[in-house]
């Protein structure tokens, strides 16, 4: 739910584009020795820009892929869809390119049932399955929300997400942007709160699942839910930071992912 800022990474191994030709990838990083895709689906109101830190220092052995979704960025102008099940179904359509190479799903927030509802897709398509589904800071796809925010109006809304650090005071200067970014929250949130799986349905892969350690709006409980839904593999992981670690806490954030990974993002050895 942070609001996104464009940068650009400065390690000149690495290189950035937006991905053969395709709206739904844009910011690609790319090293030379990457042998994992690690494709990254933002939080509520962020867009591929929201992993900018990530950029900056890209771990060795991965490739960021990171998603831009309709509404939002470079495609402020598309409609959303209606609902979450639909806008999976649509980023798997637009990013069925990418799975061809060896790759991974990350999602934050938002972007974690987004994730999950991609890797049930993947595994119901007999696609290539990811090699594993990294959720981050979500309830479980199954367990209900405990409570509506969107029905508060934009004040209240933006009360709630001040509550956590999910706008930053000074963009109360920029009153036009302000309700861009209000507005695109509040629809994904709207479609994240109308959104339950029927079930623990079976994500396909590996799960591994992150969370800030203080964060106060999912605690560890509600990120255990994700066990259900694993594969195989199931890891739970606090990090430092509250509900938007992975950018406030870039680093370790990486580490973490690279270490939960292993041998399938450690780069090949030089000969």
């Amino acid at each position: 739910m942070r609001t996104d800022a464009a940068a650009r990474p400065t390690h000149p191994a690495h290189t950035q584009k937006r991905g053969a030709g395709s709206p739904w990838i844009v910011g690609r990083v790319s090293a030379p020795d990457a042998r994992l895709r690690l494709i990254c689906l933002p939080q509520a109101g962020g867009s591929a820009a929201s992993f900018a830190p990530w950029r900056l220092t890209p771990p060795p052995g991965v490739e960021l892929a990171t998603v831009e979704l309709p509404g939002r960025g470079v495609r402020s102008a598309e409609p959303l869809p209606d609902t979450l099940e639909e806008l999976a179904d649509a980023v798997l359509d637009g990013i069925a390119g990418e799975l061809h190479a060896p790759y991974a799903l990350f999602g934050h927030s938002f972007g974690a049932l987004v994730g999950y509802e991609l890797a049930v897709r993947i595994r119901r398509r007999g696609l290539t399955p990811p090699a594993a589904l990294l959720v981050s800071a979500s309830r479980a796809p199954h367990v209900r929300v405990l409570r509506r925010v969107t029905d508060r109006d934009d004040a209240g809304l933006l009360t709630w997400l001040e509550g956590f650090g999910g706008f930053p005071p000074e963009l109360h200067r920029y009153p036009a942007y302000l309700r861009y970014a209000v507005r695109t929250v509040r629809r994904d949130l709207a479609l994240a709160e109308a959104y339950t799986a029927p079930g623990p349905a079976p994500a396909g892969c590996p799960v591994h699942v992150f969370g800030g350690a203080d964060d106060t709006l999912v605690s560890p409980q509600r990120l255990e839910g994700w066990r259900e839904c694993a594969d195989g593999e199931f890891t739970l992981r606090l990090l430092p930071g509250g509900h938007d670690y992975p950018f406030t806490h870039a680093a370790p954030t990486l580490d973490a992912l690279v270490r939960t990974l292993g041998p399938l993002a450690r780069p090949a050895p030089r000969p």
